[in-house]
């Protein structure tokens, strides 16, 4: 038995906070996230960046919006993620 309620969703879409560093593509944007996250071996903390192409149906975001993303079907041969809200402009 799972001790889960059963209303509950088990698959959570991923969400990720990050700048918009390109808007040049149509309905397209790419997103920077850096995580902070602990060296294997020494345990520093230290930045990790990644580039996301995200699906920005209306064109909203701009270059330096801090955007909430949220993961979604593959829409293309890069793009799996979508714009869920611009937080700030």
């Amino acid at each position: 038995m799972s001790d889960t309620p059963p209303d509950s969703t088990a698959h959570l879409r991923k969400t990720r906070v990050g700048v918009v560093i390109s808007d040049k593509m149509n309905k397209t944007i790419v997103v920077e996230h850096i995580a902070r996250v602990p060296h294997p071996k020494f345990n520093k903390i230290v930045k990790r960046s990644k580039k996301y192409y995200v699906h920005d149906e209306n064109g909203q975001a701009k270059i330096g919006d801090r955007v909430k993303i949220v993961e979604t079907r593959p829409l293309s041969k890069l793009k799996c993620w979508s714009l869920a809200e611009v937080l700030t402009h």
